[in-house]
């Protein structure tokens, strides 16, 4: 919905408003349609907005109290926001039609308990100019980012990275790379797994998490602990139904047209689905990635299911050409290194969908809370075995064959099962191009295989992903959507869906060798069969070894490996890098995602060297515009 930043002075210095502006204009792309600020002293808010709901002046923040007590900037949609101003409206009036004024009201009301109350997905803080305290808070899934930079001197925060990372260097603040995060992603595939983020000094409120500055001290407390609210399963796929039904219908809520990414997976197919049965579908758009039949990612086949009930089916079209244009402004887009190229089918459904709508849905939580990817059946797998139902394990591994032609879940049961000296050896094996001195020094370091890869049970196993592996996800959904000013909302995040999906038996999520079966039974005559049935996982993918081929990226793969700051990193063998990307060149390999990380980190670790002036004239921060700033003085 929009871009919030803050800063704290310790010292009890004012803030600049030059110092807000900029910080606001590095994240214009979230909030194009207005922008405010809010001074106090020592303390400073910013805001830029991204209008859904309400689209007049009154949904202008940052938004004060009636009282002037409280001062909020808000980024994110509460979803149930009609219920809980209802049950508000004898206690307060409001002034607009927003979800915003109904969350500064909650707090007022019921402090931090309000959010417990909140379905939605958000990121927001709250000034108390009486007490001198700033709260702030991330939703229950870290759907909605809040960055933090903690100081002896200050507090900074914003909704990304480059506006705190540039603020703090234009400070004369050292930061540098987070080298175990950068060993986590060359080595595993894998970011966001805790607090820390890339730049070691900047880190990350935790989802479910909130936070307090008072009296010059940051306290940071838990307010949502998924595991302590799995309670009951579902019933039966009808009642499953009906509570997706009901999370699909909260976030259609909006002042602006509402549209859907459509893969051809069951996933952004079942919210399809349940959305345009009740849709005047003239009004409705879909959008979808393809690349042309055989091609790797290419899912026409079943997005044409959707071709005679979606008169607005937009075919959105990826190729190396358009990723070579687009190059500089994914950069921009992902300030950290990201996941390979996949996220770059999704950053071009953003770009092309831009023309046509402000708010999107997708299929995104589905995999983590109903067991959608092959390595769940590792740990179905062991808990099977492990609880003696070895009649149901012969049964599970059959169907799992037949279905999907594939050891991969004996494999990863191995692998889970395996003690941790031997997880460390294979884990050896895939690192082939980074230098044996960086590997040593940070394997030590690295906690993955204990928090994703050695889970007992099916439900341990979706946890630890809700722990530490969704936000990856999360946070790109945020940041492609967000570059093009475009909400992304997610129905399969709905607390009450999530909570009572992980409370289920595992029967309820893998059966008879198929991955999400009680959703695959609630979309029984809902769905195109074609889609319904399907046992393959694709996702996101495209052609990216091909396009890792062609002369251009070839190029930028050879400029990466000459970079003075990738050299000096000493996170790679560079002499390995070079012979592997001869024989990817030649064909006798493929390693797209490889080559894409040496590309990527050498334009991660050159912001560290260049100058702000520098980033500035390369175009990654440029816009002005008005600005509405509101002064005030302590009670």
């Amino acid at each position: 919905m929009c871009g919030i930043a803050g800063i704290v002075h310790f010292s009890g210095s004012p803030v600049q408003s030059t110092d807000i502006k900029a910080m606001m204009e590095r994240q214009r792309h979230r909030g194009p349609d207005d922008g405010g600020l809010f001074l106090d002293q020592n303390v400073g808010l910013g805001f830029v907005r991204l209008s859904i709901l309400d689209l007049s002046p009154a949904g202008h923040q940052p938004m004060q109290s009636d009282d002037e007590r409280y001062v909020l900037i808000f980024n994110g949609e509460i979803y149930n926001y009609l219920e809980i101003k209802a049950r508000l409206s004898a206690h307060y009036t409001f002034r607009s039609q927003t979800d915003t004024e109904v969350l500064l009201n909650a707090y007022r009301h019921w402090g931090a308990d309000c959010l417990h109350h909140l379905n939605g997905m958000f990121a927001f803080a709250i000034h108390d100019r009486h007490d001198r305290k700033l709260f702030a808070a991330r939703d229950r899934f870290g759907v909605k980012p809040f960055y933090y930079y903690l100081s002896d001197s200050c507090f900074v925060f914003a909704s990304e990275i480059p506006p705190i990372f540039e603020h703090v260097r234009a400070q004369g603040h050292p930061l540098q790379p987070d080298e175990t995060v950068m060993f986590n992603y060359l080595i595993h595939n894998r970011t966001d797994l805790n607090n820390d983020t890339f730049v070691q000094q900047i880190k990350k409120l935790g989802h479910g998490h909130c936070l307090t500055i008072q009296d010059n001290k940051l306290q940071i407390n838990r307010w949502y602990n998924l595991t302590e609210r799995l309670q009951q399963g579902w019933e039966n796929p009808e009642e499953y139904y009906n509570c997706f039904q009901s999370s699909v219908d909260l976030r259609l809520r909006s002042d602006v047209p509402v549209g859907i990414c459509l893969s051809g997976g069951l996933d952004s197919s079942s919210v399809a689905s349940t959305l345009i049965s009740g849709l005047n579908k003239k009004d409705f758009y879909a959008f979808s990635a393809v690349y042309g039949a055989g091609l790797n990612g290419d899912e026409s086949s079943f997005i044409n299911e959707y071709q005679n009930q979606l008169p607005n089916l937009v075919y959105v079209r990826p190729t190396e050409e358009s990723l070579l244009d687009d190059f500089d402004s994914l950069m921009n887009c992902h300030f950290e290194p990201f996941g390979g190229l996949s996220i770059y089918s999704q950053f071009k459904v953003m770009k092309d969908a831009a023309q046509y709508v402000k708010v999107l849905m997708d299929g995104q939580g589905a995999d983590e809370q109903l067991g959608g990817y092959m390595y769940f059946f590792g740990s179905f797998f062991r808990e099977l075995l492990a609880t003696g139902q070895y009649r149901r394990f012969a049964h599970e591994w059959r169907q799992h064959y037949k279905n999907h032609r594939t050891f991969s879940g004996l494999s990863y049961l191995a692998f889970y099962a395996a003690p941790a000296v031997l997880k460390d050896a294979m884990t050896n094996r895939k690192a082939g191009f980074v230098h044996p001195d960086f590997y040593r020094e940070q394997q030590s370091k690295s906690t993955i295989n204990a928090q994703l890869f050695s889970p007992k049970t099916l439900r341990e196993s979706l946890l630890q992903h809700f722990e530490s592996k969704l936000e990856h996800n999360l946070k790109w959904n945020d940041l492609n959507s967000m570059y093009f000013s475009i909400e992304l909302r997610e129905p399969f995040l709905d607390y009450r869906l999530v909570e009572r999906t992980l409370a289920s038996s595992s029967e309820q999520l893998i059966k008879d060798g198929t991955t999400k079966w009680i959703l695959r039974e609630a979309m029984r005559n809902r769905l195109p069969e074609k889609i319904r049935t399907r046992q393959d996982k694709v996702g996101f993918e495209n052609p990216a070894d091909h396009w890792m081929r062609a002369s251009l990226f070839q190029q930028k793969a050879e400029e990466a490996l000459h970079s003075p700051a990738l050299v000096a990193s000493g996170y790679f063998d560079v002499a390995q890098c070079r012979r592997r990307l001869k024989l990817h060149r030649e064909g006798k390999i493929a390693i797209a995602r490889d080559i894409w990380k040496w590309i990527e980190t050498a334009h991660f670790l050159n912001k560290f060297t260049a100058s702000p002036a520098e980033r500035l004239s390369s175009g990654e921060a440029n816009s002005s515009s008005s600005w509405k700033v509101q002064q005030k003085s302590a009670w």
